[in-house]
């Protein structure tokens, strides 16, 4: 599943974390964080809503620094406007009324906020082109913004990140508020940049079952703590248990799905 073949920098590893801590003003968010993410995985960030899992991301982006402990991505410090990294935040609903072509927000990311007639030549039409068609969106490029689904519009949203060609995709809750079919479909499309291309990715997800057969990989923060491994290791009683510092169960309905009980609150299917 995953491609774990060496980058330029001599090392397999993307993201690597040692006894990290981090904190806004005088409240530890959490502390004593210690992970890898290898080159191509997969990789759900999963806990509890206020954790700290977005600032996982922060911190990955160098849009803040730990207070203690070390991390690198890529062998190196994190740094702002680091071009090996493509993000896509949290989106809210776009407007019918926004007539923006997709295609013309996917060349937003090869040229920046350079906006205007003209300023799409052929060879940044071809990388929109290639991002769209990688997510399977070509189709979407000549729409209005207004015009599309919402699974529609994250596909387009995960092209507008993937047009600068990053090594890596951080992913703040992409599937939230698309339906059972959408969210299948945008998941085949981010686990085949995984599969096909070695992009390495960072999910934040509300629910684990549609990415459970997909990941490498899950971090899950909670209780000011951070665990991580491969799902079947960390989605245990025992596990999550000693996480919480309380006890919870790790159930599994009649579906298959993963029902976690216990922790801060109850949620289904490792809520985030």
């Amino acid at each position: 599943m995953s491609s774990e073949a060496p980058g330029a920098d001599g090392t397999d590893f993307a993201i690597r974390a040692r006894r990290l801590e981090v904190a806004y003003q005088q409240h530890t968010v959490w502390s004593d964080a210690s992970f890898d993410v290898k080159r191509g995985e997969f990789v759900a960030v999963i806990g509890p809503n206020g954790a700290g899992k977005t600032t996982l991301f922060r911190l990955l982006l160098g849009l803040q620094r730990p207070v203690a402990g070390s991390l690198t991505v890529f062998g190196q410090p994190p740094r702002r406007g680091n071009a090996r990294i493509g993000y896509v935040p949290q989106r809210h609903a776009v407007d019918n009324d926004t007539f923006v072509a997709a295609e013309a927000l996917v060349h937003l990311g090869v040229c920046g906020n350079r906006w205007g007639p003209g300023l799409m030549g052929r060879a940044h039409r071809e990388a929109a082109r290639r991002a769209l068609e990688a997510v399977n969106a070509i189709d979407l490029g000549p729409k209005s913004l207004g015009a599309l689904s919402g699974g529609e519009l994250q596909r387009v949203f995960l092209a507008e990140a993937l047009v600068g060609r990053p090594e890596m995709l951080l992913l703040d809750e992409p599937l939230s508020n698309l339906d059972l079919r959408r969210t299948r479909e945008l998941v085949e499309v981010i686990h085949g940049l995984v599969r096909d291309r070695g992009v390495t990715i960072l999910l934040v997800a509300h629910d684990i079952n549609p990415l459970i057969d997909c990941l490498d990989n899950v971090i899950y923060v909670a209780n000011g703590r951070v665990a991580s491994g491969r799902p079947e290791a960390v989605l245990t009683s025992a596990s999550l248990s000693e996480l919480y510092g309380v006890p919870v169960e790790v159930l599994h309905d009649s579906r298959g799905n993963i029902v976690i009980v216990g922790g801060e609150d109850p949620h289904e299917g490792a809520l985030a």
